[in-house]
């Protein structure tokens, strides 16, 4: 990733979208030559100088202490996931040359069978994903849960499935999966990937993920654009599976803190509602569907 683009455009979009009604500030004249906030008054209401914001908002945060990041955030109001964004970036605008090469060349985050044993003893579905949204692992309810997407066209056997990928390359089968919120869950993903790019911007790994979707969906590229990111912690999807139909399941997502960059998901239902009773019957589907080598797979 260019870590002074990504600042530069991250600034300006976030300015971009702050009105000065917004901002508790006077709108003087009724011809804006900007949709939101001018650099003066950013750097106003940041407290800093309009030539210190102008560098910040060109992409140069070296030097840039906490406690005017912070400010800027106030100004931008900027939400937690913004925050950690611009955290980041300003982290890895001022790593030392070292430690940017060991990001490079860091090795793919692994598994540990111990971590399996667990995600397999869970009585939900459940599995394990890195900031890039590959599925690492997933217990046989988890599998079974995914099915669409382990079956897309856009999944190699063999190899983790990527729910990236299948949102934006494979689109019929994730309207149909998703339903009436598969945009969501596009901007949602993209949002996720934004995060992780802050957080690694010399993974490689990530970079050809996004030049890959880049170039083969304009849906991507869009929202890709907006640079829009949040966290994944906890929620309710719909799921219109092919073989037990709708699933509305509350979901956790809980940090692995033994395994840096990996994320624990466990999907449940209410007890006593027709998501319990649809869970029950995937159970049932995954036993007399699923073989052995479909279900602890997706670990290479």
């Amino acid at each position: 990733m260019d870590l002074r683009a990504e600042t530069r455009e991250f600034l300006t979009t976030r300015r971009g979208r702050l009105t000065p009604e917004r901002a508790n500030l006077p709108a003087y004249g009724g011809n804006r030559r900007v949709p939101g906030l001018r650099r003066e008054e950013v750097a106003m209401l940041a407290g800093v100088s309009v030539d210190y914001y102008t560098r910040m908002e060109r992409g140069n945060l070296a030097g840039v202490s906490e406690d005017v990041l912070e400010s800027l955030a106030e100004a931008l109001q900027l939400d937690e996931a913004e925050r950690g964004h611009l955290l980041d970036l300003a982290r890895a605008a001022n790593a030392s040359g070292a430690a940017r090469s060991r990001a490079r060349h860091a090795p793919a985050a692994v598994l540990r069978p111990a971590m399996r044993r667990v995600v397999d003893a869970l009585g939900s579905p459940a599995f394990v994903r890195n900031g890039r949204l590959d599925v690492l692992h997933a217990n046989l309810l988890g599998r079974a849960l995914y099915a669409p997407l382990y079956d897309s066209p856009t999944h190699t056997p063999g190899r983790p499935v990527n729910t990236a990928r299948f949102q934006f390359l494979d689109p019929a089968g994730a309207r149909a999966f998703w339903g009436e919120k598969a945009e969501r869950m596009a901007h949602d993903g993209v949002a996720i990937l934004r995060s992780e790019a802050g957080r690694n911007p010399y993974d490689k790994r990530l970079t050809d993920l996004v030049g890959e979707l880049s170039t083969r969906s304009e849906d991507f590229r869009r929202l890709w654009a907006s640079h829009d990111v949040r966290y994944h912690r906890s929620g309710t999807k719909v799921f219109h599976h092919p073989a037990v139909g709708t699933l509305e399941l509350d979901y956790e997502a809980l940090l692995l803190p033994a395994d840096p960059g990996l994320q624990l998901n466990v999907y449940t239902a209410v007890p006593a509602s027709p998501s319990a009773d649809g869970l029950a019957l995937l159970a049932s589907w995954a036993a007399t569907t699923l073989t052995a080598a479909d279900s602890p797979m997706e670990a290479r």
